[in-house]
């Protein structure tokens, strides 16, 4: 039987591009479950992202400067080698609809079968966020759309510069 680490370190990883408000709920609810949350970006040059790692990374430092208890990071390879490596025990991912449960379930049996020592845990995300998603923010700002409330301000005006050509307040 495994004992409790003296110290949780959980990993919340995803693309992130852009951070969303449904994601900063669920960072928010996690810095109080689990003693350290390290917010990871996958770095995966195959898919076409509109904001780079290191965009990504400053949108999320800015956002989550107030939690002492949260970390963001970057990696690429298989994120429970990823997870070992920075002394985690359990990878947070959220779960909106149902069909996000079949995939995130596939992923964490996947999971466990390379590194049974990690356990997945799934957060339901509040029924407010429960349709947010970052490729959903893209396309509505990209038509026109209002996107107030569902990205922190600061990506909003991110958004607005990069896919509008808005530009920079004074």
């Amino acid at each position: 039987m495994r004992t409790k680490p003296a110290t949780v370190v959980a990993i919340y990883p995803g693309s992130f591009d852009p951070i969303t408000n449904g994601h900063l709920d669920l960072i928010q609810r996690a810095s109080t479950l689990f003693d350290k949350l390290i917010v990871a970006i996958l770095r995966n040059d195959e898919k076409q992202a509109l904001f780079s790692v290191e965009e990504r990374t400053e949108m999320l430092q800015e956002v989550v400067r107030d939690f002492a208890d949260v970390e963001v990071a970057s990696f690429n390879g298989l994120l429970v080698d990823y997870a070992a490596e920075r002394g985690a025990s359990v990878i947070l991912r959220g779960i909106r609809a149902v069909s996000d449960y079949e995939y995130e379930l596939q992923m964490a049996l996947m999971n466990r079968r390379l590194r049974p020592e990690i356990e997945t845990v799934f957060l339901l995300a509040r029924e407010a966020h429960s349709f947010i998603s970052s490729r959903l923010v893209k396309e509505v700002i990209r038509l026109g759309g209002n996107i107030a409330g569902l990205v922190p301000a600061s990506v909003e005006g991110r958004l607005r510069r990069r896919l509008l050509g808005e530009p920079r307040e004074p």
